[in-house]
């Protein structure tokens, strides 16, 4: 059974000793983490349900057999899809050997090996200083590793809109997310044209219209496969597929899996 969550934690034990590598496993419960951020990166994974991870400029969506990582000094809050999603973290002093791949903050499909690695972070809760060897080496190896185990980033996050009418459309579209929403109806009903929406998709959210609905639509589904439990059918009609196959398609493509596979593996660990 998890601890309950320690509510700001982070605030003091995380950054404490500037070496250690800080491991925490608890169950959310009905907690969220209000913004916040760490000197140390952070590996974040999550079981149970979606996380909704936020940053000044991006709601990141983090399902079941993914991870997340968080560079240091990156401001995000944390809020849980349910009460029963479990969070997984590592934190780690920055190393001289670091890449690039540190730098940024992106969601990975996490493999059979990653798996086995984070089932056996289990065993540890609090610091983990240099000097405890081989349990240091061990952490410290996890970080290094997860460039080699990280090669195809997805793109389970979305940007939010400044400016007003796009913020009403995007309102609009996850309000209606059952219905297949035309580009050219959207223009229509929101008295704008299409080049101009084109453009205001594209500048305002760095891609295009299809992207961005594409990717709410798979975000949805991720959310409803998780918290809601019906099936892989009943999902695709709620984000507006009239096709299995097409939807199926469009999940695999965007997750790197079938929603049939990804419901059978999402409790690995649990």
């Amino acid at each position: 059974m998890e601890k309950e969550y320690v509510d700001k934690y982070y605030m003091t034990d995380v950054d404490a000793f500037e070496d250690s590598i800080y491991c925490h496993h608890a169950l959310m419960g009905d907690n969220h983490i209000e913004e916040h951020q760490h000197k140390k990166g952070q590996f974040l994974y999550t079981e149970g349900g979606v996380v909704f991870l936020k940053t000044s400029d991006k709601s990141y969506f983090l399902p079941a057999r993914h991870y997340i990582w968080i560079p240091s000094g990156v401001k995000h809050s944390i809020h849980p899809s349910s009460s029963h999603v479990v969070m997984r973290n590592l934190y780690f002093p920055k190393y001289e050997t670091d890449t690039d791949f540190f730098d940024k903050i992106n969601i990975y499909p996490v493999n059979d090996l990653l798996i086995e690695l984070i089932m056996f972070t289990n065993r540890w809760n609090g610091n983990i200083f240099p000097v405890e060897e081989p349990k240091y080496s061990i952490a410290k190896a996890f970080k290094l590793i997860l460039p080699e185990l990280s090669q195809s980033e997805l793109p389970l996050a979305l940007p939010y809109p400044q400016h007003e009418k796009l913020k009403n459309i995007v309102s609009f579209l996850e309000k209606n997310i059952s219905e297949n929403v035309g580009f050219k109806d959207l223009s229509q009903r929101f008295d704008i044209s299409e080049r101009t929406l084109a453009r205001l998709f594209q500048k305002e959210l760095n891609m295009s219209f299809i992207q961005y609905y594409t990717i709410l639509r798979m975000l949805t589904a991720l959310r409803l496969l998780l918290d809601e439990k019906i099936s892989v059918n009943e999902v695709a009609l709620r984000v507006g597929y009239s096709s299995l196959p097409t939807f199926s398609n469009t999940f695999n493509k965007v997750i790197g899996i079938r929603p049939s596979d990804y419901v059978k593996h999402q409790n690995t660990l649990l």
